[in-house]
């Protein structure tokens, strides 16, 4: 679904003046939502939705139908012309940059630049209709105390990782607004943060890069909808078509992906209460104690899959897995990889005859590095009652931490704080079923063994 860039954006001399106070986003006139499609319509000379209408809702400024919507009916057309991708930069600013920052910063600039402008801004009209950050729930503007409430997910970890990222890009980023325009000397880390937020949250990906779709980013995320945002490259326009028939005053909902609640409150700050594509990302490695620690990582180091980047750019190590909900404990633990079962059987070994041995095996299947059950009954099971004892230490983790926020009194703290409380008992409840659904499993894999 490729989006296209449409042309790119100059400063003019009027943006060189310098703002007293820093100008943020939140600060910015506010364009009236009932004034936006029409200001849209008339810069993309087009008509862009005649059956939709913004109004607010609890979740900020949201899509309704202005009418009787029935299944199949195109209710939105967005133009590339009336997109924001990272095309939109100046040409000195996108030389400058080079390859070394990313499209979301990228984008992120676009943003910044435009706010600066103000009212001047030919996108004023949208960029004063995006969200402060004090109401943005990402988890990158948690605290470290709120923080807390998630330490027991792999959320924690890629939160900390996602901010530093963005404070690498913005020490590249500054030296090189700061030569372009004196106008930056009051861009801070805090201001390119929230653009960068703004951007993930709200951009479409595509094989061209990140594209910002005003009016269409005004729709929410329901996880069980079949609407997506379509690109059609003969059209050039992104597109909505309804997935079912909506009655006049409902709110319009789309699905963003199919997204765990550790990937919505990350990208997008906030959380489902039970979210069917929730997941457990889980680091398992070898004991730095391990007697045989330098031959087992040898042998992982020459079976398994190198260490690559994710799509977010984060570092996957071999030894980090994908938990998923294992529906049944029948089933065939589809939820509890391959891979991860095999790095239990290698773990499980205590002497180098045992690894030997696996190589063995290996090689009289199908090459794969114990991925088949283990000829020796006993070790088998002891491999998966290794995993087993993992994870419930991981559920014995969640089930402390969530009965800490079940006991814990936020109605004289911060009005943010039950926000966030909630968001990480979503996340905790989900990744405790996840848990519980691989554990079971397990436990009746080895009972099966016996």
């Amino acid at each position: 679904m490729p989006f296209r860039a449409f042309r790119v954006i100059t400063l003019t001399r009027r943006s060189h003046h310098r703002f007293s106070t820093p100008l943020t986003f939140s600060s910015l006139p506010q364009f009236q939502p009932h004034n936006f499609l029409p200001w849209l319509e008339k810069k993309a000379n087009s008509t862009i939705s005649s059956s939709l209408s913004i109004s607010n809702s609890p979740y900020g400024n949201s899509l309704f139908a202005s009418n009787s919507i029935q299944t199949g009916d195109c209710i939105l057309q967005v133009p590339y012309s009336v997109q924001i991708t990272a095309h939109n930069l100046p040409p000195e600013i996108r030389t400058s940059i080079g390859e070394d920052v990313g499209n979301i910063a990228k984008l992120a600039i676009v943003l910044l630049i435009h706010k600066n402008l103000g009212q001047d801004s030919e996108w004023h009209p949208y960029i004063s209709c995006l969200p402060p950050q004090e109401e943005m729930h990402n988890t990158i503007f948690w605290n470290e105390s709120e923080l807390d409430m998630i330490r027991a997910s792999s959320v924690y970890q890629e939160t900390i990782y996602h901010k530093s990222q963005i404070e690498k890009d913005f020490l590249v980023i500054r030296p090189v607004l700061e030569n372009f325009c004196q106008s930056f000397g009051d861009f801070t880390c805090k201001d390119f943060m929230h653009a960068c937020t703004l951007v993930g949250s709200r951009a479409w990906g595509s094989t061209k890069g990140l594209s910002l779709i005003p009016f269409a980013d005004f729709l929410n995320h329901d996880g069980i909808s079949e609407a997506i945002v379509m690109s059609d490259d003969d059209k050039q326009c992104s597109e909505v078509t309804a997935d079912r028939d909506y009655v006049p005053g409902e709110q319009v909902l789309i699905r963003y992906g199919k997204f765990s609640n550790a990937t919505l409150m990350l990208d997008f700050g906030f959380t489902i209460p039970y979210n069917i594509y929730d997941q457990v990302q889980i680091q398992f490695d070898i004991p730095k104690h391990d007697p045989l620690h330098d031959m087992k990582l040898e042998l992982l180091q020459q079976y398994f899959v190198p260490p690559t980047n994710d799509a977010k750019g984060l570092k996957c190590s071999v030894n980090s897995f994908t938990i998923k909900e294992v529906k049944s404990a029948r089933g065939k633990g589809k939820g509890v990889p391959q891979s991860l079962r095999a790095l239990a059987r290698i773990l499980s070994c205590t002497t180098p005859q045992e690894l030997n041995h696996l190589v063995i095996e290996a090689g009289q299947t199908d090459g794969r590095l114990a991925r088949r059950p283990l000829q020796d009954t006993n070790k088998e099971i002891q491999a998966h009652q290794m995993l087993s004892s993992l994870f419930i230490q991981l559920i014995e983790e969640c089930n402390t931490t969530l009965m800490s926020l079940d006991s814990c009194d936020t109605t004289s703290l911060c009005e943010r704080l039950p926000v966030r409380r909630q968001m990480a008992q979503d996340l905790l409840h989900g990744e405790l079923r996840i848990l519980k659904s691989a554990s079971a499993w397990l436990e009746n894999y080895c009972f099966s063994l016996t």
